[in-house]
């Protein structure tokens, strides 16, 4: 049979009409009347599900996101700012571009995300040893589930430290009612080539008011002041989205709740094919909050002294199978770039890495190829 992919890009029709247009009027460059348009529909997307205007800049991708969310923070050399370890390595880079430390929070064993009593504890420790409080807080919805939002932002009140979401793979999450990255100071979301909707690369800033969508705008456009020549006080970037990606996103955003539905419905296939497998785990989001995952990548986990075989074991089986699978991330506080940085561990995000995998979970992935995936891992 043909490979099963993990997470393939997925075209719904529409979206060669607006790139189309970006050709037809010469909006091909970045910028143009198809970021402007696609802006405004995942504003409005997002006004659905969120309390307020959401204020919503394109951006090359969700890492320009992180990092101007950083530089908005005004967050510099000298700063600490912590960062969840079980993550991709984009939600702590940026955070070294300003030449600031990450300080690594591990994990809780519910969400697989940043632990509220670690949290704490490291803000306490940082103060003692630095004499001020960490900067900022980088959480993020690892594979699209929910942190524990209410505990977390609790304790950033607490201590008056802004709150980023990092809900790159969370597009459609919900927490409370609220879609993911619109309840921290800023909020994250990436349309990578394999998120929940793509615009080939490509990414976005949730902001809560127009005033700091302008000025990120103004920072992710090499920070040119309004002079009739070239005048810069401040470092800039180039940061924006293409008019043509923009096209592609504009076609994704009315497929988009049929991918998150998709998703939704992968995730429960997985769930009752393998409920009855001993040793194998399905992730399943925190229970005592209202929250509703995208399922971006259902993943398992793999006890193999229950089963007989690591995930290693099974993910050599499922590629055997032409099946693609992904180790789980592995925590930033185990990563060589990242040696000495400070780091808060419990041993939960590394008993994650050693069981966990990912399985296919896109749009292009059928029922027929769940009940040939989980026949493989059925297999002994």
């Amino acid at each position: 049979m043909s490979k099963i992919w993990l997470s393939l890009a997925h075209m719904g029709g529409k979206e060669q009409d607006y790139v189309q247009q970006a050709f037809d009027t010469n909006w091909v460059v970045p910028l143009g009347p198809n970021v402007d348009g696609f802006e405004d529909d995942l504003s409005k997307w997002l006004s659905k599900h969120a309390e307020g205007e959401q204020h919503v800049v394109a951006l090359s991708a969700g890492t320009a996101a992180i990092h101007l969310a950083l530089v908005m923070l005004g967050v510099g050399r000298g700063d600490e700012v912590i960062c969840q370890s079980l993550t991709f390595s984009a939600s702590a880079n940026p955070i070294t571009y300003q030449g600031a430390t990450p300080v690594f929070v591990d994990s809780e064993p519910d969400s697989w995300n940043m632990s509220p009593e670690l949290l704490e504890t490291a803000i306490k420790d940082r103060i003692r040893i630095t004499g001020r409080c960490p900067k900022a807080i980088i959480v993020v919805y690892l594979y699209g589930n929910p942190p524990r939002m209410k505990e977390i932002f609790a304790i950033a009140k607490r201590y008056n430290i802004p709150v980023v979401e990092d809900s790159a793979e969370a597009m459609g999450s919900l927490y409370d009612g609220n879609h993911a990255g619109t309840m921290g100071t800023f909020g994250i979301m990436s349309f990578n080539g394999n998120k929940m909707i793509t615009t080939s690369g490509g990414g976005a800033l949730i902001c809560h008011t127009k005033e700091d969508a302008d000025r990120v705008k103004f920072f992710a456009t090499q920070a040119r002041e309004p002079y009739p020549y070239y005048q810069h006080k401040y470092i800039g970037y180039n940061y924006r989205l293409s008019n043509v990606s923009a096209g592609i996103g504009r076609g994704q955003m009315l497929v988009v709740d049929d991918h998150i539905n998709h998703r939704r419905h992968i995730h429960r296939l997985y769930k009752e094919l393998l409920a009855d497998v001993p040793g194998v785990t399905v992730k399943e989001p925190i229970a005592d909050a209202a929250v509703e995952p995208n399922y971006w990548l259902s993943c398992i986990l793999v006890d193999p002294q229950q089963t007989g075989f690591t995930y290693s074991d099974l993910q050599q089986r499922l590629g055997e199978g032409n099946v693609e699978s992904r180790p789980i991330w592995k925590p930033m506080h185990l990563q060589p770039v990242f040696q000495g940085a400070p780091s808060y561990v419990n041993g939960v995000s590394e008993q994650i890495f050693s069981q966990g995998l990912c399985l296919p979970s896109g749009p292009m992935v059928s029922d027929e190829n769940i009940v040939y995936i989980t026949d493989l891992i059925k297999r002994h």
